[in-house]
């Protein structure tokens, strides 16, 4: 998962994209860069860490141009060190800088087509400069430099590319294109605002990307769908793609996108505040005589189901963990060693709420199940009598293969097990999880044109399909002991 930035503006664009990317650094902590157009120069600067850690007064004052884009990367397989940073840049034809949210599934494929039929070579691992090289052969293939053949080199990537993916890239001479793959997986919105000298305009991962820099959201890009912008502020858009099902990822609305952000015209706020109603009703349902004294999120995300959990269940709502806000997200840190010792650095129990109460701790989902555990044990060691936990999400018994790096299926920990198999495992008193189907619906409230959800990490069902073999390259590859070893070797 990362975040991605492309704006077309009438002064120089760089500090919007630094802003922006501010904003979407929940998205990714691993590396970050943006790319530039000035005239006929493409200016590219990235690195690994942080957007503040990578770019100084320095950097900014060389990323010149009025069109560009930004990505700040979340590290998914293949993509962990410093050659894979994006923005990614080819100099045939044209120039070509391009960044990427998703995974493809094809990419073995591609890249042998790339080489023997393209005859352009990949430098690295990453699925994204795979992306690249196969837009920038559909555009050569054009023999033309208009919005028009843009356009047509989108549809012959959407023909010859399967997996979930949203774009930006510039192309000099023509300026920004941004697509999102047909069903509609990764996210990508479009905004517009009215400068003194004309129009200019934004696409972006989130629309809160929108909101700092003062942007008036559109719509969002529709899947399959082609957006051209010139420098002068002219928009082309076509949907390019042959027609399939719909189908968004849900898991952005659990976990990853910002609660202040709309995606798919659904407010991620509003959906969560649904899945906490839906939870709590099932609890009231299994346990109408519960014992529950206090609702105690787990921060951040499962705030908003938490506190409407405690509202559907009658009891007490309660701050019981203080986050320390310097440390990052534990479900992407690189390691399962890294990732244990990070939940006690940033979690710490307020005792008062937890002396000699039964507790209902509520997470937004359990996906290893190693924070979980943790955080249980926190909450008796703070002195609570029970400890039950509500995930906002069903079980994670399968991989996410469209851009999300979960594990492979045997590092989760309901794959293969019963809930209450779970229960005693994460060493709870009781484990509850949403129910799919409810799940789906807290969102699709929101809009109600939503008929279909990638939500292939609950059911295990994948909306591209999937080759034979599929798995285990990615259980090669997205392992604890695989990363391990990679990172032994660099």
């Amino acid at each position: 998962m990362c975040g991605i930035v492309g704006i077309v503006g009438n002064q120089n664009v760089a500090a919007q994209l630094y802003d922006g990317m501010t904003v979407l650094q929940h998205r990714g902590q691993d590396a970050a860069g943006i790319a530039t157009a000035d005239g006929t120069r493409l200016r590219v600067h990235k690195g690994n860490g942080l957007v503040r850690d990578v770019f100084d007064a320095k950097a900014m004052g060389l990323l010149e141009g009025r069109v560009g884009i930004a990505h700040c990367r979340y590290p998914t397989a293949g993509s962990e060190g410093l050659d894979e940073a994006q923005p990614f840049y080819v100099n045939s034809p044209y120039g070509i800088a391009l960044a990427h949210n998703g995974n493809l599934t094809n990419t073995d494929a591609l890249r042998q087509q790339v080489f023997a039929q393209d005859r352009r070579n990949i430098n690295t691992d990453s699925d994204s400069e795979v992306l690249l090289n196969v837009f920038a052969h559909e555009l050569d293939l054009q023999r033309e430099l208009s919005p028009e053949a843009a356009l047509r080199a989108v549809a012959g990537v959407h023909r010859r590319v399967t997996g979930g993916y949203a774009v930006v890239s510039v192309v000099l001479g023509l300026g920004l294109i941004a697509f999102r793959d047909p069903h509609g997986i990764r996210p990508l919105v479009l905004g517009r605002r009215e400068h003194g000298e004309g129009a200019e305009y934004i696409v972006a991962s989130e629309s809160v990307a929108l909101d700092i820099l003062g942007f008036s959201r559109v719509r969002d890009v529709q899947p399959g769908e082609a957006i051209v912008i010139t420098p002068r502020g002219e928009m082309f858009a076509e949907v390019c793609a042959e027609p399939v099902e719909r189908a968004p990822c849900i898991f952005e609305y659990v976990y990853f996108a910002r609660p202040d952000s709309m995606i798919d015209d659904v407010s991620v706020h509003k959906a969560r505040m649904r899945m906490g109603v839906k939870l709590g009703e099932k609890i009231l349902r299994l346990r109408p005589d519960h014992d529950i004294d206090t609702v105690i999120p787990i921060p951040d995300t499962s705030r908003d189901a938490a506190l409407e959990i405690s509202n559907v269940l009658g009891v007490k709502y309660r701050e019981g963990f203080i986050k320390n806000r310097y440390v990052g997200r534990t479900f992407i840190m690189p390691g399962q060693g890294e990732r244990v010792k990070s939940v006690r650095r940033k979690l710490n129990p307020i005792h008062l709420e937890f002396r000699n109460r039964v507790v209902l701790l509520v997470d937004d989902s359990i996906v290893r199940g190693t924070t979980s555990q943790q955080i249980v044990q926190m909450a008796r060691d703070a002195g609570a009598r029970k400890v039950y936990l509500a995930s906002a999400a069903p079980p994670v018994r399968h991989p996410n293969i469209y851009g999300i790096d979960m594990p492979a299926a045997d590092e989760l920990i309901a794959h293969g097990r019963s809930v209450e198999e779970i229960e005693a495992l994460l060493g709870c008193d009781w484990l509850i999880y949403q129910d799919l189907e409810d799940l789906e619906a807290a969102v699709r409230e929101g809009n109600p044109q939503l008929h279909r959800f990638d939500s292939s990490c609950f059911d295990g069902k994948y909306v591209t399909g999937i080759d034979a073999g599929y798995f285990e390259r990615i259980r090669q590859m997205r392992s604890d002991e695989a990363k391990k070893k990679r990172r032994v070797a660099s």
